[in-house]
């Protein structure tokens, strides 16, 4: 196992990262821990989480996924186990979380209920990694950070980092944190793979400049890299339910990953992948997590049996030939998903 450092922290994590956040929703309990030890057992370290768990948020369900990874963490060594999770992002974002009867806000308050609540939830006295969901536009960044290094004072946290950002976010936390001598954002969890490849556009350098590292998420572009809704859009997956779904959100999401330019952009890495012998699951999580600044890509899965192809990609280096038929295709088609 090769094992890689997030930022300039001591945490070693294994280059693929198990995900939750189908755990209570799409996937039921005895299945969720049949996950994450068939992922233990093949050498994954990492663990991500959220307070908002499981997808999608539901405010009777939302605490559910890190309360069954507490349980599981107790059969393991804590110490074995790198573990994150996040505090959920400001109700004046891109939509308004159903914790908190919907006043969620990246202040002093909100994230110290956060940790209390996910610390009990997840039976461990400390996090490895606290990341703020998604930005505040309208709490300061100096009380965000304040609040997240307090804990890290405390010892209830060991670093923290941030999710869904933009550079201009990211630099300003940074700039802030430098300054007031905060702890800083050591990571970052945004949506990168084949079909979204944004983040190369200024986020890349920033990372590789500040040594923050990236946690990918949607590797497979919500599932539609393994090829099931070329194959037909009544395919199981969260997307076709989305696009019936009754709220705005979901189906707007839905057509953002899934459209005639991310389903022909597939229909292409599904030859290249079978042409170099490979799953296209495997094709795809591989290819998210070859760049340097890349730490751990975040997998997902709703039955163990899903977990073989993602976890084939664990050490595996693609080929030269493989990269430049993948940069064809963003050529040919820019990116898909806007």
């Amino acid at each position: 196992m090769q094992y890689r450092y997030i930022g300039k922290t001591g945490l070693r994590v294994s280059p693929i990262c198990m995900g939750t956040m189908t755990f209570g929703t799409q996937c039921g309990k005895k299945e969720a821990f049949a996950i994450m030890d068939k992922a233990y057992d093949h050498g994954v370290n990492f663990y991500d989480t959220a307070e908002l768990y499981p997808v999608p948020p539901d405010a009777k369900l939302a605490g559910i996924t890190e309360e069954w990874v507490g349980e599981w963490m107790q059969t393991k060594p804590r110490d074995s186990i790198i573990l994150a999770t996040k505090v959920a992002g400001a109700a004046s974002g891109w939509f308004v979380p159903p914790i908190r009867h919907g006043l969620t806000a990246i202040d002093r308050f909100h994230i110290q209920k956060a940790i209390e609540g996910s610390l009990k939830r997840l039976k461990t006295d400390y996090i490895d990694l606290y990341q703020m969901h998604w930005p505040d536009t309208i709490v300061p960044i100096e009380e965000s950070l304040e609040a997240f290094d307090r804990l890290v004072g405390e010892g209830k946290v060991r670093y923290v980092g941030t999710s869904n950002d933009t550079a201009y976010g990211t630099s300003k936390a940074l700039m802030t944190s430098h300054y007031k001598g905060y702890a800083r954002f050591e990571s970052i969890q945004n949506n990168f793979s084949l079909l979204n490849r944004r983040f190369l556009d200024e986020l890349s350098t920033l990372c590789q400049k500040e040594q923050i590292s990236l946690l990918p998420y949607s590797p497979l572009g919500g599932g539609v890299l393994s090829g099931k809704y070329n194959q037909a859009l009544e395919a199981q997956g969260r997307f076709a339910t989305y696009l019936k779904s009754p709220n705005q959100r979901q189906r707007l999401m839905a057509q953002r990953f899934m459209n005639d330019k991310t389903l022909a952009s597939t229909q292409k890495y599904l030859k290249i992948a079978a042409d170099a012998g490979l799953h296209p699951v495997t094709l795809a999580t591989a290819w998210s997590k070859q760049f340097d600044f890349v730490a751990s890509t975040i997998i997902g899965a709703t039955d163990a049996s899903q977990l073989d192809a993602t976890l084939a990609a664990m050490n595996l280096t693609l080929s030269d030939d493989v990269l430049r038929a993948c940069e064809k295709v963003h050529e040919e088609i820019r990116y898909p998903m806007g």
